[in-house]
């Protein structure tokens, strides 16, 4: 079958004002009743855009000129903020970037969720820049630029992104892309690095290279000596993430401290952990205030990774019981339950979208709940939960559409109030929107 032409895309910029931002943070107008979606344009601008792509029921764009500013537009930090997706909202102020994601939240329960919170809780702030300690920005070799090339994706055409800096990287790392690249190109390898894990504890910066090929000895010498120089360790990964090994130092070992409930957490490079340090700190603050945590409490840790929440947990009831479905992580976190010498937490691996109430752990009961899902969410877990009668369930979620529908089930099919919400600025000048909620029942 002859495949459909791809139709070509109008090059004369077009003339367009913005009525409103969408959940990717692009602004959004109408060209001749057509939905048109534009990166770079803020609401009640004027703006000269061009297509990037045609469909059916909208349209992409990108703004080229702005003819009316909003007044609320700042000038980006970022000199590639144009060309690069890892940031979407570099050019809206840091209040307003808060404010938008507040009405995501709040629309999404509001349209999804058919609920409405009693209460708004004031935002989660922390630093705006250099604050992203955890990331995978992509390697490429590009012949026409002579270059090898270390970011993020490009925002149009998903390309890596030519890149000497970053802004929200942490410094150890976002400070040192260009030199990154360099080293990367001086290796008989250097077409066979595919990506670079980006971890970073409290006083280290670790970088894991996916390596397709091996490394010759000269190739390792040269990481060593740019290891060495930069003070970051490095892993090599051949391999899937059993793979991991350090190159240099031979042992690493990568740490981070909540000193207000006295617990430390050792992990690895390809562990999930939060990529916000300080918005970490606030989040777990908060998270044990909602669960307004009584000595004599069970809680029930759903998704609990390496222990994050778990562990601090521990500290402030009679016992906490973390259920994950990755079994790794789930051996870090006893690890780091012993570690810490807190014998009132237990960790289990479990499928956590299956039946969990046959486990021995699930059938002795729980007084609260913390949850903590991936952007899928948890809407398999919640018939459990509700047929236990929590009295409190706090939920973190890093997707507020998927929050919104598990919130509606909570309270319209099981009689929970959502009490409280609000927006954390995990991930600033993005779209990514992180919350969190609490939910009450017999109110």
């Amino acid at each position: 079958m002859a495949r459909r032409k791809k139709k070509s895309l109008p090059t004369t910029p077009v003339r367009l004002t913005i009525d409103s931002l969408n959940h990717e943070g692009r602004g959004v107008g109408r060209v001749d009743g057509k939905t048109v979606f534009v990166a770079g344009a803020l609401p009640g601008e004027e703006v000269e855009f061009v297509y990037s792509e045609i469909h059916r029921n909208f349209d992409e764009g990108y703004a080229v000129t702005i003819l009316t500013a909003s007044p609320q537009r700042v000038e980006p930090r970022c000199p590639h903020f144009d060309v690069c997706g890892g940031c979407a909202m570099q050019h809206l102020a840091s209040d307003a970037q808060i404010a938008y994601k507040q009405n995501v939240l709040l629309d999404d329960f509001k349209h999804i969720g058919k609920v409405q919170p009693e209460e708004v809780l004031e935002p989660l702030l922390g630093p705006h820049w250099g604050y992203r300690r955890k990331a995978r920005p992509g390697v490429k070799y590009v012949a026409r630029k002579g270059k090898v090339l270390v970011g993020f994706r490009e925002r149009i055409g998903g390309f890596v992104a030519d890149l000497s800096r970053c802004e929200v990287l942490h410094p150890s790392v976002g400070e040192r892309i260009a030199a990154l690249s360099e080293m990367i190109a001086s290796l008989s390898v250097y077409d066979k690095i595919a990506q670079i894990e980006v971890a970073v504890d409290d006083t280290q910066t670790a970088l894991a290279l996916r390596n397709l090929s091996e490394l010759s000895d000269d190739d390792e010498a040269k990481v060593k000596a740019f290891a060495i120089e930069n003070s970051i360790h490095i892993y090599l990964q051949p391999g899937g993430p059993d793979s991991l090994t350090p190159l240099w130092p031979a042992q690493i070992e990568l740490r981070y401290r909540l000193d207000k409930y006295d617990v430390g957490f050792s992990f690895r490079p390809g562990d999930f952990t939060q990529v916000n340090s300080e918005i970490n700190h606030q989040m777990i603050d908060r998270a044990v205030e909602l669960l307004d945590l009584q000595p004599e409490d069970r809680v029930l840790d759903l998704f609990c990774g390496l222990g994050n929440f778990t562990l601090p947990l521990a500290r402030r009831c009679a016992e906490v019981v973390g259920v994950e479905g990755e079994k790794k992580l789930v051996e870090r976190a006893r690890a780091n339950a012993v570690e810490n010498s807190l014998d009132n937490v237990q960790f289990h691996a479990a499928d956590l979208a299956g039946d969990l109430e046959h486990s021995p752990w699930w059938k002795q009961g729980f007084d609260k709940v913390l949850l903590d899902p991936p952007r899928s969410g948890a809407q398999a877990t919640l018939a459990h939960i509700a047929k236990m009668k929590v009295g409190r369930i706090v939920y973190v979620s890093c997707n507020p559409a998927t929050l919104a529908r598990d919130a509606g089930i909570l309270v319209n099919e099981y009689g929970y109030t959502l009490e409280k919400t609000g927006v954390m600025d995990m991930f600033p000048h993005t779209a990514h929107v992180e919350s969190i909620a609490l939910f009450v029942k017999g109110k």
